[in-house]
């Protein structure tokens, strides 16, 4: 699950790391990257909101094949090299990539211990950050190499291999799938109001918006802004993005054992909204006349935190569905997430195009995760005795 989680991150990412060449390419606006962000989550939102029925009518491991098959032919289409082609390759590219996490998930909830949930799950999805890590060296290097169309074909079969080599661990981790499962457009209304019900799972739906959104900004246009605003070039754009991914993987696990150890996961998750708010707006007042340490500094605080919390959210979420169903409730809980990406890209685009401004979406993006630390303490402290 940690080699498909980051086959399917550095898929999913690709395109906007390689944005400045495909920009320059096809002669397009940079605020067109948000809309294709956007193209590639609303496709994510109906994918995690459905998927739990596939789940357990195919298998979590089957899902995930079918999802990394989506994401390679979603990049190949991209690479045809129309600015038409990124329509339909992004709804692929967000179909494919989306069934990953409530795939792992609903495998890691039938095999982790309760116990040692937020660290295995952290583990498990340190895939993101080495995903991005991965997409962060190799698309710019490729870019200069064999140009962005080919770069994104290499990704796509890495994505397309990833599925094969699946293959042969069906049989071991699909013996729960259910083929009388029966399937219905039903079921996301059903599954949707489920988890809106119930209070606790009610804010982790709005943390994933927030978290989810801020990151795809963070993902999405930071090395464009790096290129564009503070006058780096792509590699070393890419090279400081890289530097600053490689921090969310220790990160990640080091919040996954303090989550399992030391702080209830809410507290730590209600504390992680503030400290990424905060990054994000350190994000936003770079100058490009800051040395390359400061730089990578605020960088590296943004990534340990916007990109680093996954694992302690998703070990909640497991820890609070029903029986049986962690892999739906997940599905529902991430679309929230998609949501998230989808939104707030788009406000980011409009910034961008209307006031020509990078600094003012990361600000704008910053307020639901203040909004939901703040209301996550409150509400706990309004829980105690």
């Amino acid at each position: 699950m940690l080699a498909q989680q980051t086959c399917a991150t550095m898929g999913r990412s690709v395109v906007p790391l390689v944005a400045p060449a495909i920009v320059t390419g096809l002669e397009i606006s940079p605020a067109l990257v948000g809309v294709y962000l956007s193209l590639s989550s609303a496709a994510a939102f109906l994918a995690t909101l459905g998927c739990g029925g596939f789940i357990l009518r195919y298998g979590a491991l089957r899902i995930t094949q079918i999802g990394m098959l989506f994401l390679g032919g979603g990049l190949a289409i991209c690479a045809s090299g129309t600015v038409a082609a990124f329509v339909p390759g992004a709804l692929a590219s967000g179909l494919g990539q989306a069934v990953s996490t409530p795939s792992s998930s609903h495998l890691l909830g039938r095999f982790a211990p309760p116990r040692l949930a937020p660290l295995i799950f952290s583990l498990k999805q340190t895939g993101v950050p080495a995903g991005l890590m991965l997409a962060g060296i190799l698309a710019p290097a490729l870019v200069e190499t064999v140009g962005w169309q080919l770069t994104l074909l290499c990704i796509a079969a890495i994505c397309a291999g990833a599925a094969l080599a699946l293959q042969p661990l069906r049989d071991r981790f699909d013996t729960d799938r259910n083929p009388a499962q029966k399937l219905s457009p039903a079921d996301m209304r059903s599954n949707a109001l489920l988890v809106l019900r119930q209070p606790a799972l009610r804010l982790l739906c709005f943390t994933m918006f927030s978290f989810v959104g801020l990151q795809s900004l963070f993902t999405g246009f930071f090395v464009l802004y790096l290129v564009e605003d503070l006058r780096h070039d792509l590699a070393n754009a890419g090279f400081v993005f890289a530097i600053a991914v490689a921090v969310a993987v220790p990160a990640r696990i080091g919040w996954g054992w303090v989550a399992s150890r030391l702080v209830p996961p809410g507290t730590l998750l209600a504390a992680l909204a503030i400290a990424m708010a905060a990054a994000a707006a350190g994000t936003a007042a770079l100058d490009g006349r800051w040395p390359f340490w400061a730089i990578a500094a605020v960088t590296m605080v943004f990534s340990a935190t916007a990109v680093s919390w996954h694992g302690v959210l998703l070990a909640e979420v497991a820890r609070l569905s029903p029986s049986g169903r962690i892999g739906s409730t997940t599905g529902v809980v991430l679309a929230f997430g998609d949501a998230g990406a989808l939104i707030l890209p788009l406000i980011f685009s409009a910034a961008l195009a209307l006031i020509d401004s990078y600094r003012a979406g990361f600000l704008i993006g910053a307020l639901p995760a203040l909004i939901v630390g703040l209301y996550s303490f409150r509400s706990r402290t309004r829980q105690q005795p």
